[in-house]
């Protein structure tokens, strides 16, 4: 497997960010991605981190949709490709309802349509071509005067797009037209149904295979030295959790939700989501288990994530992105580093 992490460039601590994208580099890391969320922007920062790296890939983890137009993110990521000597990865993703219509005022409707002609739309650009699309989410010229015109920036590499999805419909779209897949909310023991099957028939309507596909599945890491202070560390990420299966999306979409429900915990997801919503936010906490915890990340004793990297590297996950804990940049890397050490063992 090959290793990555995720990032977001906020505020007063972006330059001890940079110091641990520059320090995880030295460790041997292979990628880092930028998020956006609702804070800052991607393409930014990476700018900022191609200057200041020599090795790592680096992606955009994810640029969401309806924020740019297509022409917008393919000179954005031809840019980026450019600068960095060949180094970015293109990550896209539908995001919510909340962010896309709360947020930025777009319409979130048709998020697959979006996306598909996103791809397309992008795919031409990078090809050098002149940008003439018709379709229903995108018509490309506007009809009047205006002619196809073709970006004045050629791409000098080739640059992956990778596709952050989770629902079955997106999932198979991932697999036809996408070079890799971002994962999240990730259960190994679950992810033959869950995902894999969506990914293989989107790969198989395209003539691909898996191994066409890079699958980057990501969980925070974190050690604990005996199993009192794992028991602790359990109790203060179930908030988390709760946060993910009820605070994220909006009262009618969780994606999150959905693929817990689809890896076995449909009820218990379901019960939290509830109790999120309705101000019980300890309620919420406390109905996420143990299992669920464990089952989406690699936190325990050594052997215990030595033996959970196993399982993810034998459920067909390619590269592990790694959200290392610590309270400090010290901590940070020093996590890090214990964990590329057992990536390396079990590889």
């Amino acid at each position: 497997m090959r290793t990555a992490t995720t990032i977001e460039a906020s505020g007063g601590s972006w330059p001890e960010t940079v110091d641990f994208v520059v320090e995880a580099e030295k460790l041997g890391l292979d990628m880092c991605w930028v998020a956006e969320a609702w804070g800052s922007d991607a393409p930014s920062p990476l700018g900022f981190l191609a200057a200041r790296t020599e090795r790592i890939q680096l992606g955009s983890g994810i640029i969401q949709l309806g924020t740019r137009t297509p022409a917008a993110i393919a000179q954005a990521a031809i840019t980026l490709s450019n600068m960095s000597d060949g180094r970015f990865l293109l990550g896209l993703g539908p995001s919510g309802p909340q962010v896309i219509e709360g947020l930025h005022g777009v319409p979130f409707a048709r998020p697959l349509t979006r996306m598909r002609e996103t791809v397309e739309i992008v795919h031409a650009a990078f090809a050098g071509e002149k940008l003439h699309h018709s379709g229903s989410a995108f018509t490309i010229p506007l009809p009047g005067e205006a002619r196809p015109m073709r970006l004045s920036v050629k791409a000098e590499h080739p640059v992956p797009i990778y596709l952050a999805t989770l629902s079955p419909r997106m999932l198979r779209l991932t697999g036809e037209v996408a070079d890799g897949w971002l994962g999240t909310s990730f259960v190994p023991e679950g992810a033959a149904e869950a995902y894999f099957r969506h990914l293989d028939e989107g790969l198989a309507s395209s003539g691909r295979t898996r191994a066409d596909l890079e699958v980057c599945q990501g969980a925070e890491v974190a050690f604990a030295a005996d199993e009192e202070e794992l028991r602790q560390m359990i109790a203060g990420r179930k908030k988390e959790l709760a946060f993910s299966l009820g605070g994220m999306g909006s009262a009618g979409s969780n994606y999150y939700n959905d693929a817990y429900s689809r890896q076995g915990w449909a009820d218990v997801a379901a019960e939290v989501r509830s109790r999120w919503l309705s101000g019980d936010r300890d309620g919420a906490a406390a109905l996420v288990t143990d299992e669920m915890v464990l089952g989406t990340t690699l936190i325990g004793t050594e052997e215990m994530v030595r033996a959970r990297l196993a399982v993810w590297r034998d459920a067909g996950v390619d590269t592990v992105r790694l959200y290392p804990a610590g309270d400090t940049l010290d901590a940070r890397l020093a996590t890090l580093g214990r964990a590329l050490e057992l990536v390396s063992e079990v590889t």
